[in-house]
């Protein structure tokens, strides 16, 4: 099976800060992963690298098989890969309807007022349609960003913190219909979480990062029960070993 996403020995600084150091990792086709860490770990650098927004000092990042190092967020995200923000990228003055129609044309969808229904649907939208965007609430808010993002038919979606500044009683429920798209259209699912209760329902792989490097990656269970993950990701206290 090929890899839809590869990253090998990716490095980059910003001065005497390594944000990241020898980022190596593969994600395959229709898999669930999540990238925990505290702040600065060196996820949303890992994701701003892919997406074009950062280079890499060194290192390479194949989609697919092509090489994607030096290409422009937008030349990326023809290519297939869509990105939500933590901060919701929404027309405001448009209606939820138009913020998707927008967003089908400018993917050049085949039947963009189809396309739109359909979106409305699988997202639960339907009843906000006509509401202008920077009226919604800040779970529908990021319901619409992502279903923009999955308009350019993507291959990986990568979402930062798509539960933050949603209400507790939201988060399963956001999360439950985003999954559900994703799975629906097919596509791989890289998410920053800090949630751990959300980690732990939604990925099926766990990579952990801590000041710049991975310090942990396997399934939902062994990454979150790591000593190590549990004292500098999830800020556990655990006391040293004595000598």
């Amino acid at each position: 099976m090929r890899a839809v996403l590869t990253a090998q020995g990716l490095q980059k600084s910003f001065g005497a800060v390594r944000a990241a150091t020898d980022i190596s990792l593969t994600f395959d086709p229709d898999t669930v992963v999540s990238l925990i860490g505290a702040n600065g770990a060196g996820k949303t650098t890992f994701l701003n690298m892919v997406t074009g927004y950062l280079r890499p000092d060194s290192g390479q990042i194949l989609f697919g098989e092509r090489d994607i190092v030096g290409l422009s967020p937008r030349q990326i995200t023809k290519l297939g890969i869509s990105r939500s923000f933590q901060i919701p990228q929404l027309f405001n003055s448009l209606s939820v309807r138009e913020n998707l129609l927008l967003a089908e044309s400018i993917a050049a969808t085949d039947n963009p007022q189809a396309a739109t229904d359909e979106a409305l649907t699988r997202f639960e939208l339907a009843p906000y349609a006509a509401q202008k965007a920077g009226l919604l609430p800040e779970g529908i808010r990021k319901l619409l960003d992502v279903s923009m993002a999955l308009s350019s038919r993507s291959k990986l979606l990568l979402l930062d913190e798509p539960t933050s500044g949603v209400s507790a009683d939201e988060k399963f429920a956001i999360m439950d219909v985003v999954m559900g798209a994703a799975r629906i259209a097919g596509v791989t699912v890289i998410f920053v979480e800090h949630d751990m209760d959300i980690v732990a329902r939604f990925a099926g792989r766990v990579v952990a990062f801590y000041d710049g490097g991975i310090i942990a990656d396997g399934s939902p269970d062994t990454v979150l029960r790591a000593e190590n993950v549990r004292r500098y990701v999830i800020g556990e206290e655990i006391p040293h070993a004595a000598a």
